[in-house]
């Protein structure tokens, strides 16, 4: 569990840094196709200026964009019964405690703000795969449960990428349908480790797709994650947890 919160964490240090970079995306231009039309057919262009809402594990998140603009919360209730509500924005992180605003360090403002980017960035993919500091390069196709798909790689430019650029993640896109039906990433911190998520349920909100995950794991704390497609079909992953959102809705800004 601890691996699972850390690796949330280090996404949200790669989606705020992206956030920040004023370049344009790298990568080949197959795999920037292959992207382009994966998230028109999960309908990203919608999420431009959206507010959307979902709860996951008990937490009730919501996330509103206006093209650069962004606005993002969570809010649940701690051990104690408190009501905690996290904000992150443009301006930065807050936090308040039954409607009282509290002070932290920023050690832990940094967590929290990374806490809450990461579950937004896993719930909206593949929307965010066109931000500048991400790198994509093509690794050709592949046959997965017997459908066609394209694999793209995805690593992060060290300028603008956070404390995870070394990380590396593989999607796969099915050739027909452009949606992304299997992700996989490796992690660094922690010992390291990787994850492969198959999608276990896929469904629109107001014209935009959303997914379920089952996440699994390999022991082999090598393995490449390239092939992770494989080892999936063999029956060699263990599964660790499910990824489901509820109570989705989705708004579109004027």
């Amino acid at each position: 569990m601890l691996k699972y919160t850390y690796t949330w964490l280090l996404l949200g240090l790669l989606f705020i840094a992206a956030a920040c970079s004023e370049s344009k995306p790298a990568g080949d231009s197959e795999a920037q196709a292959i992207v382009d039309a994966a998230i028109k057919a999960h309908g990203g262009q919608k999420l431009d200026k959206s507010i959307v809402s979902f709860r996951l594990r008990d937490i009730q998140y919501r996330a509103l964009r206006d093209n650069g603009a962004f606005v993002y919360s969570r809010t649940f209730a701690d051990s104690t019964g408190q009501r905690i509500h996290d904000v992150l924005s443009n301006s930065g992180f807050k936090r308040t405690v039954d409607d009282v605003d509290v002070e932290l360090p920023e050690e832990r403002k940094q967590a929290f703000s990374n806490s809450v980017n990461s579950v937004v960035y896993f719930a909206l993919l593949p929307y965010f795969l066109n931000d500048p500091a991400v790198q994509k390069s093509y690794l050709g196709e592949a046959k997965v449960k017997g459908e066609p798909y394209h694999k793209v790689k995805v690593t992060f430019a060290q300028e603008g990428g956070g404390d995870g650029y070394q990380d590396e993640y593989v999607y796969w896109f099915h050739k027909d349908r452009h949606t992304m039906d299997y992700l996989a990433y490796n992690f660094q911190e922690n010992d390291g480790g990787s994850r492969f998520r198959e999608v276990s349920k896929a469904y629109e909100v107001g014209s935009v797709r959303f997914q379920d995950y089952n996440n699994y794991k390999i022991d082999d704390l090598n393995f490449p994650i390239d092939n992770y497609d494989r080892a999936y079909e063999a029956g060699k992953l263990e599964k660790v947890s499910e990824i489901v959102l509820e109570g989705v809705q989705v708004r579109e800004l004027e």
